[in-house]
């Protein structure tokens, strides 16, 4: 079997799949549970002055037959006492020495908060701090959570803070909740960060009840937006992961969050870049052993390859992710229907001849029965008809062969140096 352990920023841990901070990790009896059950680490549910959480606070939204595609929440930072959370801290980390066990803290903007929060939780044992500023509601009303997080100043000055008396690794996660993530990634790396974490949760209204037209939450007939997360976030997630991961500027490990619900989803983050991975609306759909297919994925995924260490793979994939002006216009695929696979169910035409570049032809053989076939030469090689079509196998995207490659930038340069020898 693979080594599947990880040392992110210092911390290390048996396997990549952490439990993010979140209400899986609001006890110590939950996060000894997680361990038990093959979790290599967890991040305990967010620290600071206890709070009064609302009921209730999750909403989910289905798609396709399933349930929990996306997931909606208003609960904020915990509620138990400061003392008890250090406490059961300590505990845990006693009992599971060879776990990673990072605080996640949140205070107020406020240097001698930040001292004081980080002694306090360092004295207990944890292997890292992870400094909180993605919360999208309730505590960024109070100045905290992504308030702070989409203030770059502020990104930089509070993990300087922190930085000025921790003795552990200082992770600091980002909100999603802005234009540009990696300038606050830069900003946190400006202030000391020794790792960045992302994406907290996306600022979200799951719904209306169209018979009471109360939110979905709601409060006694009131709402407010929450944070969105779960396997709908994820392209997100791994978009901001990637953007990160190829700014040599950042270069700082990377923590990856948003809709991991598989092996297969932690493989994509950490070739885009991440080291290790945090799970949270998985764990709370499914139950903490979900860990068990994660960890077995991964092992038969590393041997296949032939690959013996998971950190063998961080960021393999980092160097095919660009921007668009580097992307070779000469490059082309066509889609291919394979009649003997094809169910003639005609997705594939109606998309194309409504949505897309009317390619598809309906014809009919010398027994009179239907096929469809593609006209190449018209055809962009889009994708739309082998997403749309419900039949693996029936339509393939192939490659054809291309001229000299030419991207829009070497294009561009090429015509502002005609430009120049024709002033010349």
């Amino acid at each position: 079997m693979a080594d599947l352990r990880i040392n992110l920023a210092g911390i290390e841990s048996p396997n990549p799949f952490w439990l993010a901070s979140a209400p899986p990790t609001n006890s110590g009896y939950q996060v000894q549970r997680a361990f038990e059950a093959g979790w290599g680490g967890a991040v305990w549910k967010t620290l600071g002055d206890p709070i009064l959480n609302v009921s209730s606070r999750f909403a989910a939204i289905g798609f396709g037959g399933k349930k929990v595609a996306g997931f909606n929440n208003i609960e904020l930072i915990t509620d138990r006492p400061l003392e008890v959370n250090l406490k059961e801290i300590y505990e845990t980390k006693k009992k599971f020495p060879n776990h990673a066990i990072i605080a996640s803290l949140m205070v107020e903007p406020k240097q001698e908060k930040w001292h004081e929060i980080v002694k306090r939780v360092e004295d207990v044992g944890v292997d890292g701090l992870e400094l909180n500023f993605g919360c999208p509601h309730g505590m960024a009303e109070r100045g905290m959570g992504a308030a702070s997080g989409q203030v770059p100043e502020l990104v930089e000055k509070q993990t300087y803070w922190a930085k000025e008396v921790a003795k552990t690794p200082v992770i600091v996660k980002l909100t999603p909740n802005i234009t540009d993530i990696t300038v606050t990634a830069e900003a946190a790396v400006k202030g000391g960060a020794d790792a960045i974490s992302m994406i907290n949760t996306i600022n979200s209204l799951m719904g209306v009840d169209l018979d009471t037209w109360n939110t979905v939450p709601h409060v006694a007939g009131k709402g407010a937006h929450g944070g969105y997360c779960g396997p709908a976030v994820k392209p997100i997630a791994l978009n901001m992961v990637a953007e990160c991961a190829r700014k040599p500027y950042i270069g700082v490990p990377i923590s990856g969050i948003g809709g991991i619900s598989t092996w297969q989803d932690a493989v994509e983050f950490i070739l885009m870049g991440a080291t290790g991975v945090q799970v949270c609306t998985a764990a709370m759909h499914h139950g903490f052993r979900i860990v068990e297919d994660m960890i077995d994925g991964l092992n038969y995924y590393l041997d296949e390859k032939g690959i013996s260490r998971v950190q063998e793979l961080v960021g393999k994939a980092v160097e095919r992710y660009s921007d668009w002006g580097n992307l070779d216009l000469n490059y082309q695929v066509v889609a291919r229907i394979n009649t003997e696979t094809c169910i003639n169910c005609n997705k594939c035409h109606i998309a194309c001849e409504d949505t897309s570049h009317q390619c598809i032809d309906m014809l009919h053989d010398e027994n009179g029965k239907p096929f469809l076939r593609v006209r190449e030469e018209d055809c962009v090689g889009c994708n739309l008809c082998s997403i749309v079509c419900p039949v693996d196998g029936a339509i393939d995207m192939i490659e054809i062969p291309s001229t000299t490659p030419m991207t829009w930038n070497e294009r561009q340069s090429a015509l502002a140096t005609l430009e120049q020898n024709k002033v010349r």
